[in-house]
């Protein structure tokens, strides 16, 4: 199946990186979120991409024309370093459609703009392109072909250190509970879409608003809940904490690995 990932956006709460950067291409380790993404869809078999660009669209396009596999992954150089030989490599049989879909573009009109670039497929999957996790694909693909349902997404429980306050008219406090412990569940992408999908969105629509919404209506929206590893770089304080689990060796989205890169 082919995989579709947003990457236009300006990543504003990112700033002190994405100023000079797109934030799909802001680090993990010494490779860009948006590497990791692919890289855990390729472990899956999912080698076909289609970028959805718009901020600094250049600087993704010359990251893969000038990509270097010796970054992660094992060579010897002989000859006096003329001749490299690679142990493995990335993106050898990645296959990678860059389409410049706009600066301001929303979700859902990036993701008609590709459409012409999913060919016959009747089935693709979808992903913004700040989120990792460990999550084991095959089992929500699964789960949604038997559905036989339009959209299916990732539902994750939010990481964010938020408290939920239950509080009376009065103002008294009944509880307060860490969000993380709550019972609600949040958008974590990695859509499953059929073709269909494109009859749902309109003109000016953003994916998970009004098209959601006319599925829901007709029962064909679906979602899979997972509480294991999942983390979105929405902010500095995130970027922390993946720099801090990747310096650590603990990189549980590194699914293509046994350690880390």
């Amino acid at each position: 199946m082919k995989v579709v990932l947003f990457c236009g956006g300006m990543g504003m709460r990112l700033r002190d990186y994405s100023e000079t950067i797109p934030k799909p291409m802001v680090c993990v380790g010494h490779r860009p979120i948006l590497w990791n993404v692919m890289k855990y869809y390729a472990h899956f078999g999912h080698t076909e991409f289609i970028l959805c660009l718009g901020y600094r669209a250049d600087s993704i396009k010359n990251y893969f024309l000038n990509y270097t596999e010796c970054l992660s992954n094992d060579f010897t150089l002989t000859n006096g370093g003329k001749d490299l030989h690679l142990y493995h490599n990335d993106i050898s049989d990645w296959t990678i459609t860059f389409a410049d879909t706009g600066i301001t573009t929303n979700i859902g009109q990036r993701l008609r703009a590709v459409q012409k670039y999913l060919g016959d497929d009747e089935v693709f999957l979808a992903n913004y392109s700040d989120g990792l996790t460990d999550f084991h694909l095959p089992t929500m693909i699964d789960f949604f072909t038997e559905s036989q349902k339009t959209a299916c997404f990732m539902s994750v429980r939010p990481n964010q250190s938020f408290h939920i306050v239950n509080v009376a008219e009065s103002g008294l406090v009944n509880s307060i509970t860490g969000l993380e412990r709550s019972d609600i569940w949040v958008n974590g992408g990695y859509f499953i879409l059929r073709r269909n999908i494109f009859d749902y969105i309109k003109d000016g629509d953003e994916l998970v608003n009004e098209p959601f919404r006319r599925l829901i209506d007709k029962k064909e929206l679906l979602t899979y809940r997972y509480d294991g590893f999942w983390m979105s770089m929405d902010t500095f304080k995130d970027k922390q904490h993946l720099d801090d689990l990747y310096a650590k060796g603990t990189t549980p989205w590194e699914v293509w690995s046994t350690v880390g890169a």
